[in-house]
């Protein structure tokens, strides 16, 4: 039936009004009466139906881009595609940046206390992301007073926190800049529509239509393409705090272990 179902999918696509096969050269044996429905079966009708629906929605998004005027459209498409972009380079790097750290603490513990503090420093350097590139760094100075420790630690982790969140004013300037090119559109669309009235001398819906039709679907893309970013930047947000909460965790454990050896 799935078989039978993807052959008839142009035929579905026009809708049910519309369809005409011709079965006149099929036996009556096996055509009969049947409706569509009854040949496809009811489950494969509705994939069908579902199919086309879908069909038909792409080929409405190209129609709007289109009649939204090719020129602004095509800006705010930019928008999304090099947001996109930023905002998939920071998801990446901050997946990266993510590690055991009670495991990293726990192995950092045990080398200290063996006296092996070079080995730690070697774990560190050998573990990616900024947690235990502030390790390493505090382990450095471990010879130091504690104040030298702890002051070294706060200044790399601002360092840290720093790359972390690089590349996310290029987010917020997109998450910007999208709606600002829709109201853009909208603002010139509305101009088209005063200078076609004023050529015409006339008032009337048609004349008025086009020129609100471009002001208003470049306004529609600008949003959802802010919408679209601004979800990404703020799961990106969400990631950025939850490595700087380990990368605080991981210093202060730091600094008791290496205090509590001191002693």
């Amino acid at each position: 039936m799935t078989i039978i179902a993807l052959l008839l999918l142009p035929v579905a696509a026009i809708g049910q009004d519309s369809v005409g096969l011709d079965l006149g050269s099929a036996p009556d044996s096996l055509v009969g009466d049947l409706s569509v429905e009854e040949l496809v079966g009811e489950d494969d009708m509705a994939a069908l139906e579902e199919m086309a629906g879908s069909v038909s929605l792409h080929q409405q998004l190209k129609t709007k881009f289109v009649e939204g005027s090719p020129d602004f459209m095509a800006l705010v498409a930019l928008a999304l595609v090099l947001g996109m972009a930023f905002c998939i380079e920071r998801i990446i790097y901050l997946t990266l940046s993510e590690i055991k750290t009670k495991k990293l603490l726990t192995d950092i513990e045990k080398k200290v206390e063996a006296g092996d503090v070079e080995g730690a420093k070697t774990l560190c350097r050998d573990t990616r992301g900024p947690v235990a590139s502030v390790c390493y760094q505090g382990l450095m100075h471990a010879s130091e007073d504690m104040e030298t420790i702890e002051r070294s630690i706060i200044s790399y982790g601002s360092v840290q926190s720093a790359k972390l969140e690089r590349g996310c004013s290029w987010i917020r300037l997109f998450i910007t800049m999208a709606p600002s090119l829709g109201f853009l559109g909208t603002v010139i669309g509305m101009v088209m529509a005063f200078d076609q009235i004023q050529e015409a001398g006339d008032i009337s819906p048609t004349i008025v239509a086009e020129g609100m039709k471009v002001a208003l679907i470049t306004t529609i893309f600008g949003i959802i393409v802010a919408l679209i970013l601004q979800v990404f930047y703020n799961f990106i947000l969400v990631k950025i705090e939850h490595l700087t909460v380990q990368m605080e965790e991981a210093a202060i454990s730091l600094l008791d272990i290496l205090a509590k050896n001191r002693q």
